[in-house]
């Protein structure tokens, strides 16, 4: 079956117009000559025969000319997508990969109350309430979307499967008043919810439940996606959404997408009022506020069931059974008022008001300069709250719901720690772990370090998690002993101000073992005698190839960041909402859109012109497993043409192009990070639970094992790319696209991301580790928007995931992201993507963009200059290189290299060169050229043949033809 790709269509019918119309030339010319080449201009009818075949012989042969040079551009992509074979999963791969799906699921649900040990449930006879329990949350929308060709198990299906009988007229009330969400596109979110009034469930079905079962469980769902953040305000202008009914309102003023609807507090209240023992089920990736609690005591079990895949539910129902103990652990901190996230006020649309001239137009829209503050710095999540409490500026207890690392267990565990060594740059200890309950369970070990802090000096937080396991599954009665070894440069601090480098400075570092962010179970004095400078070649951080230094200074802006320096006495301005939306001369003098980026002065006129379309033989399949910096590299990118690199930077969408003087194949690149999914041929693989839930397992094997899936998956549907895992932090619970990411905490999101690309690139497959950086909200996101963000922050916070990645594990391929960093668009960022990410983290592969719009500031010209190698294009764009002096020419080499460096090291390459078989309508193409070039011949033959006849018998009898 075809599978066309509209976007492609569009740049093929934008490419293939100049052939169409020199065929259409042609077509008019050979009329032209049919009708005017007539007896009474050529008095020859030899003559004029010949004109006449000859004119649609031009026309034959122009036609095939034209149209094989149409088919070695976009068309050609176009048909042999459209033809190309849909590799399927094999049987056995559905199987061990949904079997991982539903085992990752099982780690990822995590208790966070539970009175009473009112779980497991006593009954398997339940009354499930809440539309969500028919319309459960599986992924998110948007690229992280699941693929719909396989079965999903539903939350009912899986309390099911785990011998539950649920209420079926509840059921059928649910579905009845809605059966499903609303079909809406892909890059669009729904927020009604629908949820059932309490007037409606009537007491004779009331009366039937309590008959039924005496356990209830109530369950809450919220959906997020990509391209739009949660509403914030359900009844501001624009975003008010009512309950299917047009006078029925279902938030007060100023309520959230993220708290109770009216509708769902009214069937709660109706809950429990009729019963004594109930379960709340929180099923969403987005963290939910939790005020709510204290207000029904009967409220006695508390389950958070992050977004769950295909096979997930599975997992919900066993832990609810009892046949499986929860072991999740929260990857955020869940607040009882969302609000007092300090980020909130600085989270969302902000439009600059003296920029209109770099305005744009794409897609239909205006594209207006945009901005957002992260005025909290390094206080991101826990780390503020527990710096917060321990400053005095709030009552943690008032603020917090579940601290960050908590979860609840069906058993109990006890921790030792053993005594703590420090030499040597490495901290060591021991964590004993014994299940003193009657369940087996896993437990996770947490070490958190709380640095000195001088008043007024380097920014630090209290709490930091800088290390944990999980262990294996423990039998009542049964110990563990963990070995916990971390760096001490995993202290250090970024000092933006004075070192300009990393620095651990001396003093008594507190070293804990907690049971979440907030509980001390252990703790021990480390001690560092000296301040150590990470700023010399041979004293670098955390493996560094070259000193990290200041790279973001210009991204500060006009910002006041947060700091702890008297108590977090500037909490209040630092937070408070911007007032300003002007951007001062200094720093608009160094915006840059398409409309003001001089391309020719960042040329350099002593760059020599590299070579290009030598004829030297080598084959990409020659350098599969050479170094990067191999010598034969040169003699390979000397083979290019200008076209060739054009081509390979410009058409990055969702794989890179072939070019067959080297031997480099078309390769397939699928959108994730649950799943794999071929836009081409519609083929996807089992869809996993988000990627909050891993965070929620803090288990390093599953994310391993996972990324080994992935990449067995990949092979299977002959996929060499994997647009993940996506690594942003959750700055604010309101991010639409927080279903994508794994936490509000940068070492755990890092160690999963570490483990996930390590465990795919084990099987050949690399993964674009994304978005490359600070894009922690969707509002905006490609409306040129400055992100606002000290260098502290920056690289402490949003890029500790991914120097993990690189360093860690191994990552081939890198997504920059939508946004500004200060003034300049991040795939133009070369102190982002040259200086931090290759020369400072040493990586080594290439660099695509986010989609590429244009957007009227995303340049291929620009990208290319700054390490952004290729665009994730597949339409006619700013994605093309136009400039060919020796500068870009140069950069296109560089550029060039990357790519192929990752093609090369791909599993496609693991056997020498690919074999790949010759599309079908190649074939058809070149049996037309055959046919053509005999038929010309042929006719060319003919024509001459009769010609010469014809002269030879003029020659002997000539003959005068009447007028």
């Amino acid at each position: 079956m075809l599978q066309i790709n509209m976007a492609d269509v569009m740049t093929v019918l934008s490419s293939v117009t100049p052939y169409l119309i020199a065929i259409g030339v042609l077509l008019v010319l050979a009329l032209a000559v049919t009708f005017g080449v007539n007896k009474r201009t050529v008095k020859s009818v030899a003559v004029r025969k010949i004109a006449h075949s000859e004119s649609w012989l031009v026309v034959l042969v122009g036609a095939v000319v034209s149209i094989s040079l149409m088919m070695s551009g976009p068309l050609a992509t176009l048909l042999n997508n459209a033809t190309a074979t849909k590799y399927q999963l094999s049987d056995s791969t559905i199987s061990a990969a949904s079997k991982l799906a539903k085992d990752v699921q099982t780690e990822a649900v995590t208790l966070l109350k539970n009175d009473s040990s009112n779980l497991p449930l006593a009954s398997k006879k339940v009354n499930v309430f809440g539309w969500g329990s028919t319309n459960p949350v599986y992924g998110g929308t948007g690229s992280g979307s699941m693929n719909d060709q396989y079965a999903t198990t539903s939350l009912l299906d899986g309390m099911k499967e785990a011998g539950f009988q649920t209420n079926a007229d509840l059921t059928k009330l649910y579905t009845d008043y809605r059966a499903d969400r609303p079909v809406v596109g892909m890059w669009e979110q729904d927020w009604t919810l629908p949820e059932v009034p309490a007037d409606q469930y009537s007491d004779s079905l009331i009366s039937d439940a309590k008959s039924f079962s005496d356990e209830a469980v109530v369950v809450i769902t919220r959906v997020g996606g990509e391209g739009a953040d949660l509403p914030m305000d359900m009844t501001a202008d624009g975003v008010t959404y009512t309950n299917n009914s047009k006078d029925y309102a279902d938030f007060e003023k100023g309520q959230s997408f993220l708290e109770l609807s009216k509708t769902e507090r009214d069937m709660i209240d109706l809950v429990t009022k009729n019963f004594s023992k109930v379960t709340l089920i929180y099923n969403g990736a987005n963290t939910f506020q939790f005020d709510f609690l204290s207000d029904y005591p009967q409220i006695q079990s508390v389950v958070w069931c992050p977004p769950a895949g295909q096979t997930g539910f599975s997992a919900l129902g066993e832990v609810l059974a009892g046949d499986v103990n929860p072991s999740g652990k929260t990857s955020d901190t869940f607040l009882k008022d969302l609000s007092e996230n300090p980020s909130t006020a600085n989270f969302g649309s902000f439009y600059y008001d003296n920029m209109s001239e770099f305005n744009t137009e794409n897609r239909g829209d205006v594209r207006k300069p945009s901005f957002v503050n992260y005025v909290e710095g390094i206080y991101v999540g826990y780390k503020f709250y527990e710096t917060a409490a321990d400053e005095g500026l709030i009552n943690y207890d008032d603020i917090v719901a579940f601290p960050f690392g908590y979860g609840l267990s069906y058993t109990t565990f006890d921790q030792k720690m053993g005594d703590v060594t420090y030499s040597d740059g490495k901290v060591n200890f021991d964590v004993t772990v014994t299940n003193t309950g009657d369940k087996a369970g896993k437990d996770v070990v947490e070490v958190y370090y709380n640095p000195p802090y001088t008043n007024g000096g380097i920014e630090k937080a209290s709490a930091n998690l800088v290390a944990f396991e999980k262990t294996k599954e423990l039998a009542p009665g049964e110990s563990e002993t963990v070995t916990i070894s971390f760096d001490d440069d995993d202290m250090a601090s970024y000092d933006s101000k004075t070192a300009k480098a990393w620095v651990l400075e001396k003093g008594d570092y507190q070293i804990s073992i907690q049971s979440d962010s907030h509980t001390t179970i252990a703790e021990k004095t480390v001690n560092v005698p000296k301040t150590i400078t990470y700023d010399s070649d041979s004293n670098t951080h955390d493996g560094d190839q070259v000193v990290a230094t200041n790279q973001f200074d210009s991204a500060e802006g006009d910002v006041t960041y947060l700091s702890r320096a008297g108590h977090f006495a500037n909490y209040k301005k630092a937070t408070a909402a911007p007032t300003s939306y002007t951007m001062s001369d200094d720093l608009k003098a160094t915006f840059t859109n398409i409309s003001n980026y001089d391309l020719a002065s960042h040329n350099d006129s002593s760059d020599e012109m590299p070579t290009t379309g030598a004829k030297n033989g080598v084959r990409l399949a020659d350098l599969t497993g050479k170094d990067y910096d191999d010598p034969q590299w040169d003699k390979l990118l000397d083979e290019l043409t200008f076209d060739q690199m054009d081509s390979l930077i410009a058409y990055g969408g969702y794989g890179t192009r072939a070019i067959g003087s080297i031997g480099k194949v078309q390769l397939t690149d699928a959108d994730g990070p649950a799943a794999l999914n071929n836009n081409f041929t519609g083929v996807g693989s089992i869809g996993f639970p988000a990627s909050t839930s891993f965070g929620c397992t803090w288990n390093k094997d599953l994310a391993k094992q996972f990324g080994e899936m992935i990449g067995q998956m990949a092979r299977d549907m002959h996929v060499s790319g994997w647009y993940a895992p996506a690594m942003n932090i959750h700055r604010n619970a309101y991010a639409g696209r927080n279903f994508e990411y794994f936490s509000e905490d940068g070492l755990l999101s890092g160690v999963m991301a570490s483990q996930q690309i390590a465990g795919a690139k084990e099987k050949g497959v690399y993964s674009f580790m994304k978005h490359f950086a600070l894009n922690e909200q969707e509002t905006n996101r490609a409306s040129m928007l400055c992100t606002w963000a000290n260098e502290q922050s920056i690289r402490e916070i949003y890029l500790k995931p991914f120097e993990m990645s690189v360093k860690d594990g191994g990552a081939g391929a890198v997504m920059s992201s939508f946004n500004y960093i200060g003034t300049t668009w991040s795939g133009g960022s070369s102190n982002l993507l040259q200086t931090v990410l290759r020369d400072e983290w040493g990586f080594r592969g290439f660099v695509l963009t986010d989609y590429f719009e244009g957007a009227g500031y995303m340049y291929g010209d620009e990208g290319i200059r700054n390490g952004n190698d290729a665009m994730l294009a597949t339409t006619e764009n700013t994605n093309h290189i136009t400039d060919k002096s020796a500068t870009s020419v140069k950069a296109m080499r560089q550029a060039s290299h990357n790519i192929l460096y990752t093609a090369a090291n791909s599993w496609m390459y693991e056997n020498g060169e690919p074999k790949v078989a010759t599309p079908m309508w190649k074939t058809a193409m070149y049996a037309v050229w055959g046919v053509t070039a005999v038929l010309v011949i042929g006719l060319e033959f003919l024509a001459v043949k009769r010609f010469l006849a014809r002269r030879k018998a003029a020659t002997v009898a000539p003959v005068t033809e009447a007028e």
